[in-house]
């Protein structure tokens, strides 16, 4: 997603795998702090709409998931994506400073540490366990760490990308599904690690 693509479409919802739009067609200007003038237009979710991501999450967390996909396979995607953040990385920065008035150089160095945050999470996938504690002589007594299953994610204004893989990353690596709010004034860097 590159800058001049945000100027010439408003950005949709991102639910079930979907590009949507809202349910309401109600849009929300996003404003380059630099400049005080909108550069991006972005779909503003209604409760049909929150009602329609948390069924779509509820479904996918009963899908393959985590029916079928191992922990390890987990980390491999958040691998993935850590990558794929790397890559973006200038691309990522350049939204971040244009929707929150960070300089670059910044938006830069927040994009490279919250892909960090992502291998970190990555590799924790496989090693979330539980623990076995002898309670008598011919039983035990055990603890196992089960995905709680959807997750609410709010991300404030301040350091979206940040805060994107600190919220989605554990959430993932565990085995849970997201539902990840965006700030009203800065939500296009969310939108397009989304994509």
């Amino acid at each position: 997603m590159t800058k001049n693509a945000i100027e010439h479409e408003a950005l949709h919802l991102f639910i079930g795998g979907e590009w949507i739009a809202p349910h309401s067609g109600r849009v929300i200007a996003s404003i380059d702090p630099s400049t005080e003038k909108v550069w991006a237009h972005v779909a503003e979710a209604d409760e049909a709409d929150v009602d329609r991501a948390v069924a779509a999450a509820r479904a996918a967390l009963h899908g393959p998931w985590t029916r079928k996909i191992t922990a390890s396979q987990r980390g491999a995607m958040l691998s993935k994506l850590a990558e794929l953040m790397r890559r973006e990385a200038k691309n990522l920065a350049m939204l971040e400073s244009r929707d929150n008035g960070k300089p670059l150089r910044e938006t830069l160095g927040e994009v490279q540490r919250a892909a960090d945050w992502i291998t970190f999470f990555a590799g924790a996938a496989d090693k979330i366990n539980g623990e076995q504690i002898p309670f008598r002589p011919d039983a035990l007594a055990y603890t196992r760490r089960e995905p709680v299953g959807v997750v609410g994610a709010i991300l404030p204004w301040n350091s979206p990308v940040s805060l994107y893989s600190w919220k989605l990353g554990p959430a993932l690596a565990a085995g849970n599904t997201v539902v990840l709010k965006p700030a009203e004034q800065t939500p296009v860097s969310a939108l397009a690690l989304g994509k």
